[in-house]
């Protein structure tokens, strides 16, 4: 394949660029960040995941990245600009492998009750539950919380439990840490399981999932 190589990331909720500052690739592929959107009223996951990829430029081959709900939002681009090849990390391919408790709270409509200044009050979520183990982590996590806006958190929240997608799109790799409290793995089915790693290991085991990633590019683009 000739040409530069890109990579487009998607990060997770509550999250921004700063969790891949740890992943590790050649000089020359091009690493494209794509920032959150403000996400329209009662806006669907996949048609905001097609709004997001607008600032895709689709005409030159690309790859996809996406961590936890980035993931899910990758899903959907997949679908529609099928990539070279899309990786998830820490996240889910479809509905269908979220945990019970997401999906019986999403039946109940328990989202519907939060409002933007109780998520703003209730950013005391414990790092630790999004997997931050060293005090770097948990400072680098409740920095993103902080740094998160209310609406955009409310509308996330819901998008996840109204998400409806079953289909894994083809050309896809689920990377999925066997100690993700966030995510359990025993309601998913990775492709990869990075041993002994939680939610956060885009972070704590980056060297690991960085190559594991090269080795599938460099097989794609021999």
């Amino acid at each position: 394949m000739s040409g530069k190589l890109r990579i487009y990331f998607i990060s997770g909720l509550g999250a921004d660029r700063r969790v891949f500052r740890n992943l590790i690739f050649p000089a020359d592929i091009e690493l494209i960040y794509l920032d959150w959107i403000i996400p329209m009223p009662d806006e669907l996951l996949e048609d905001y995941a097609i709004r997001l990829a607008l600032s895709i430029d689709h005409t030159t081959p690309f790859y996809l990245i996406g961590l936890s709900m980035g993931g899910m939002v990758a899903t959907e681009i997949a679908k529609k600009l099928n990539p070279i090849h899309t990786f998830l990390i820490s996240s889910v391919p479809s509905c269908n492998q979220l945990p019970w408790y997401f999906k019986f709270a999403g039946k109940l409509k328990l989202h519907r009750m939060l409002t933007a200044s109780l998520i703003k009050q209730a950013r005391f979520i414990p790092s630790t539950l999004l997997g931050g183990k060293t005090s770097e982590e948990k400072i680098l996590l409740k920095s993103m919380i902080s740094d998160s806006n209310p609406i955009f958190m409310k509308w996330a929240l819901t998008s996840i439990l109204e998400w409806r997608n079953s289909d894994k799109p083809k050309n896809l790799t689920h990377i999925h840490g066997n100690k993700d409290i966030t995510l359990p793995m025993r309601y998913c089915k990775p492709d990869v399981i990075i041993k002994g790693a939680g939610h956060f290991m885009v972070y704590a085991n980056a060297e690991e999932i960085s190559s594991y990633i090269m080795q599938r590019i460099n097989i794609f683009s021999a």
